[in-house]
């Protein structure tokens, strides 16, 4: 049996990297920065009030309380006209240009309106009082962002206010989803002896999708070579997929028409690897008709095991070519664990399911369900974290033990 890590760092050599892309912004999103991004305006661009309330001098509200004589108002997007001279004040609204003559605001909580044309102050304030200066977020000329930040909500939103209208990015690549298997039903028929519900492709659709790359669903295909390599060729080349992710037929049985295939057209790997579940894996490249070399994914048709290989070799795979970094892996984090875990010495390192929550203790504790079969996917639904097992005879309740978080 091949170690975790040896797998895992072979796919790593083996999947390549793009050429960054210019994208608008906002197809940029939950994508990884090629290149710094330097803002080209001052934010804010102008002077202006943080808070409601009257645009004065501060030389006027030194001693309090003070009438001072209202000689206009300004909104929010409105540009100045008029002057504050001593003596007067001009009601301003959050986001308003500060006018000539102005050098402190005011809140309008420390004021009382008196008539029309008069307001009265009851709070002193310095210069600059709720003024936010200009620059003084983003300063022109300064990086904002540099290469390898992840554009989040809140990056897109700065990337706004700098007027960033496209960014570089390492692109979002295309991942075509396969499943396989005469037994598989997806039409809601009624079921035939020997068959089954297919659900790894579905579940394996949207974990690409949360990945960050784009799922082409590319279906079911029956236990039928010719159709399988035609359905794989057509996913490289139509379909102009970067990655493939086969589902099912790569352990040792006689009909596992994947390996079949794979081993024709393909260069491909074969690992038994030393973690339960998800022991087989296929690993290799297909070429597609420009001559560029596909990394194809043959994940085990167990559901369970699907899901484990693709959470801790096919996902990060696809992030790092994405660009994402070290963030391409999920966190790792030291739980405690809440009750017993038997097992037996196996030569494997096991990842169960279980359900990661924040203790009394202010320590993230995790348990497992019973239910831990490869073909149990049900007692996995819920499950926030992957919890490392290692070789041995098992953990007690109270140890600490390290997770693999997927929330």
């Amino acid at each position: 049996m091949t170690p975790l890590d040896d797998v895992r760092a072979l796919v790593l050599s083996r999947c390549p990297s793009f050429e960054p892309v210019r994208v608008s912004r906002a197809d940029a999103a939950g994508l990884v920065l090629a290149a710094d991004v330097l803002s080209t305006e001052d934010v804010p661009p102008f002077h202006n009030t943080a808070v409601d309330g009257y645009a004065v001098q501060a030389a006027d509200v030194s001693t309090v309380p003070v009438e001072l004589h209202v000689i206009g108002e300004l909104a929010a997007g409105a540009a100045p006209t008029i002057e504050v001279v001593k003596g007067s004040a001009i009601r301003i609204m959050t986001g308003a240009p500060i006018p000539p003559g102005c050098d402190a605001v005011v809140m309008v909580e420390d004021t009382e309106r008196i008539g029309d044309h008069a307001v009265k102050i009851n709070a002193p304030i310095s210069a600059g009082a709720n003024i936010r200066r200009a620059g003084s977020d983003i300063p022109a000329g300064d990086v904002v962002f540099t290469a390898g930040t992840i554009v989040s909500p809140t990056v897109e939103g700065v990337l706004a206010s700098v007027n960033a209208i496209e960014v570089l990015v390492h692109r979002r690549i295309r991942v075509g989803v396969i499943s396989t298997g005469d037994e598989l039903v997806v039409d809601g028929s009624t079921l035939q002896p020997g068959q089954i519900r297919e659900s790894n492709k579905s579940m394996l659709v949207r974990l690409v999708e949360e990945s960050g790359a784009t799922a082409v669903d590319l279906g079911v295909v029956r236990d039928d070579e010719m159709l399988l390599q035609a359905a794989l060729f057509d996913a490289i080349n139509t379909h102009r997929c970067d990655v493939l992710v086969t589902s099912g037929g790569v352990s040792m049985g006689d009909y596992d028409v994947v390996k079949a295939v794979l081993n024709r057209i393909a260069t491909m790997d074969w690992f038994q690897i030393a973690m339960k579940p998800a022991k087989p894996l296929a690993f290799g490249t297909l070429s597609n008709a420009k001559g560029v070399d596909v990394p194809v994914f043959g994940l085990p048709g167990n559901p369970v095991s699907s899901l484990v290989s693709f959470e801790l070799i096919a996902r990060p795979a696809i992030r790092t070519m994405m660009g994402f970094g070290s963030q391409a892996w999920r966190p790792l984090v030291t739980a405690v664990l809440d009750h017993d875990i038997a097992r037996n010495p196996d030569g494997k390192i096991h990842f169960d399911r279980g359900t990661a929550t924040w203790g009394s203790d202010g320590r993230v504790h995790v348990s497992r369900p019973t239910s831990q079969g490869s073909h149990q996917l049900a007692s996995s639904a819920l499950a926030n974290a992957l919890v490392h097992v290692p070789d041995g005879s098992g953990l007690r309740a109270g140890d600490n033990v390290v997770i693999t978080f997927l929330g």
